[in-house]
């Protein structure tokens, strides 16, 4: 059959094709759809052929068509795109449902990819273009198989790059927290969104973003990691300065507006007043003490404050909250004065003293000096702590500039008022050492009464270089009242006073040229300190410690020692070992006096020894004396 299927098609019978098993005829009309297409075009409506006049035989010779079939094979082969594996192409989302997204990439089939790949971008939808990866043209199937996620990790660094050197706005799929922030899925890549990030106020709850697509930018790239850190705050920031400058433009001091508390620290409370953030500083949120700003206001609290300062360079407003009630003191008792007495809880403990909230709002200070009447000055803590009640005297009482000050010792008797009748000269008692000075023992009598113990009323007798060597802080000490100050507040005491003056004795004993045995006991600026009886000592100087066999006394040495000077006033002895020897070998032997001379020269020694020597030798001296006398009037 010669005639072409145009002149088929434009038979007016309709087409009615019954041969079922043609298999040739069906792929002929489902492959080569483009051109019989563009015969279809040329077919007149109700065209119909008769199966009987339709030439089979000359059909299964495929001599249908006086167009040759490779000529069709190259239109059709024209109308497809050349896919090659393993590439990247451009194609338009089709179809799609809640599993599976269907991509024509103008091959013969189209690509099915799951949805989840595209979970970073909800807003999917049918005529989008989108990129996808070739992996296989057909598979065992005849499948095409695409990949939307192999695509986006194969262009991803480039993108990302490009879109941080153009500071675009990019999407990215939240997919979990880390430590410190959120993982965001942004062109296939794992990004860090650290909290801070995340919006300008503070984020309290992360999960709340979690699998969810939101815009960012990208504000830092690590090439040698390949990590990438986004902001989502950085695409308010702007908008929010715009806000600021224009919020700030309009503000004015004492200014009342509306915000609610965005965070809380422990210097204060930031409020957001719809754009712009506010600070109130913990002295400006109560009239009265607070110890944390969480006593006056909680998170995401509405509250009104006042403006009380604001700068437009640096964007900085600083709110109060205390400003927008009257001020304590203006309520305050007007027939309150000073000299009355008023009760309070103590709410700050310094060391200089306590303060002590008399009403909220007002409070008055009780320095350290007005806690005790005595004179030494303690730590505050040593009298009162925080939440004491307590009962204290105005003394001092300013208004204007809302100050008071009190006192807690003025609510009993001042010691001191009374002093001279309960502390008169010469009155004995037992006081405690409170410190050292270089020149004496303060001791307290009782509280609030102080008196001085001068280093020269110690001892008698001991030399005491400094206090500390005689007594200790916290012991008791025996003094005496010396003599008395009301009006300055001074008492002068002694301890040695205690006893008679024994230099009064001393003076007798150790009378000069008398011979005493004494012991070394400190070596000191030109000479040494010896030790004598009744706890007495003495000065020998270098020259006067030489040995008879000419070698120096040493430290401990027990000799005989002359005096030379007696000081009672000064309480000075000054003694001699060398000159015992050497007056010995100035006199030269004389002629033997007359019996009667000997005893005379004998009881005259003896009488001068007498004179010289000590309180212990007084009776054996004694005896001696009269033994000497009794020869003496044998003699005569």
């Amino acid at each position: 059959m010669t005639k072409d299927l145009t002149a088929v098609l434009d038979q007016d019978e309709p087409i009615e094709i019954v041969k079922k098993n043609d298999e040739k005829l069906e792929a002929f009309i489902e492959d080569d759809a483009a051109p019989v297409a563009e015969i279809t075009k040329k077919r007149k409506s109700n065209v119909s052929v008769s199966v009987d006049k339709f030439d089979w035989d000359a059909f299964e010779k495929e001599n249908v068509y006086d167009i040759d079939k490779s000529i069709i094979e190259d239109q059709y082969c024209q109308t497809l795109s050349k896919v090659i594996e393993n590439e990247v192409v451009e194609g338009t989302v089709v179809a799609l449902n809640k599993r599976e997204v269907i991509v024509n990439i103008g091959y013969k089939s189209e690509g099915v990819i799951s949805i989840n790949e595209f979970r970073y971008n909800p807003e999917l939808g049918i005529g989008d273009k989108v990129e996808v990866y070739v992996e296989n043209a057909e598979d065992k199937r005849g499948q095409l198989l695409l990949s939307h996620k192999k695509a986006r990790s194969l262009r991803s660094w480039d993108r990302v790059n490009e879109a941080f050197d153009k500071d675009e706005i990019v999407k990215g799929y939240i997919k979990c927290r880390t430590k410190g922030g959120m993982i965001v899925d942004v062109f296939g890549i794992e990004a860090f969104l650290p909290g801070s990030q995340i919006d300008v106020k503070p984020i309290r709850d992360y999960d709340i973003f979690v699998n969810k697509t939101m815009e960012f930018k990208i504000v830092k790239i690590n090439h040698e990691f390949r990590n990438v850190v986004v902001s989502h705050k950085a695409l308010i920031e702007a908008e929010l300065e715009a806000q600021k400058a224009d919020i700030i433009g309009k503000l004015e001091k004492g200014q009342i507006l509306e915000g609610i508390v965005k965070n809380i620290t422990s210097y204060g409370v930031f409020i957001d007043l719809g754009g712009v953030d506010g600070l109130i500083h913990i002295t400006d949120l109560s009239w009265g003490r607070i110890n944390h700003p969480e006593e006056v206001v909680q998170l995401d609290q509405k509250i009104n404050v006042v403006i009380l300062d604001f700068d437009d360079t640096k964007k900085r407003i600083a709110l109060g909250l205390k400003q927008l009630s009257p001020h304590p003191w203006d309520a305050l008792d007007t027939n309150l004065q000073v000299g009355d007495k008023v009760k309070g809880k103590v709410v700050v403990i310094a060391d200089y003293g306590a303060f002590i909230e008399v009403q909220p709002g007002v409070e008055g200070l009780i320095h350290v000096s007005e806690m005790s009447w005595s004179l030494h000055l303690r730590s505050a803590q040593d009298f009162l702590k925080v939440g004491d009640e307590v009962e204290a005297s105005i003394l001092t009482l300013d208004r204007d500039e809302r100050k008071m000050s009190l006192g807690i010792k003025q609510l009993k008797s001042d010691p001191w008022a009374t002093i001279a009748q309960k502390y008169p000269v010469g009155t004995k008692c037992t006081a405690t050492v409170r410190n050292f000075t270089n020149f004496g023992v303060f001791v307290e009598l009782e509280e609030g009464v102080d008196g001085l113990v001068h280093i020269s009323d110690l001892s008698w007798t001991k030399k005491v270089k400094h206090p500390s060597e005689f007594t200790s802080v916290g012991e008791k000490l025996d003094v005496i009242v010396l003599e008395v100050d009301q009006e300055n507040r001074r008492l002068s005491l002694g301890h040695k006073q205690l006893e008679e003056n024994p230099w009064d004795v001393f003076e007798s004993v150790f009378t000069i040229g008398s011979v005493h045995e004494g012991t070394v006991t400190a070596f000191v600026d030109k000479g040494a300190t010896v030790a004598l009886a009744y706890g007495v000592e003495g000065y020998v100087s270098q020259r006067n410690l030489v040995k008879e066999d000419g070698t120096t006394a040493k430290l401990e040495d027990k000799l005989e020692f002359k005096v030379l000077e007696f000081n009672k006033s000064t309480k000075r002895i000054v003694l001699s070992h060398s000159k015992l020897f050497e007056e010995v070998k100035k006199e030269e032997p004389k002629e033997k006096d007359s019996e009667g001379d000997t005893t005379q020269k004998a009881v005259k020694k003896l009488k001068a020894n007498l004179e010289k020597t000590t309180l212990g030798d007084i009776s054996e001296l004694a005896a001696l004396k009269s033994e000497m006398e009794s020869k003496d009037q044998a003699n005569k």
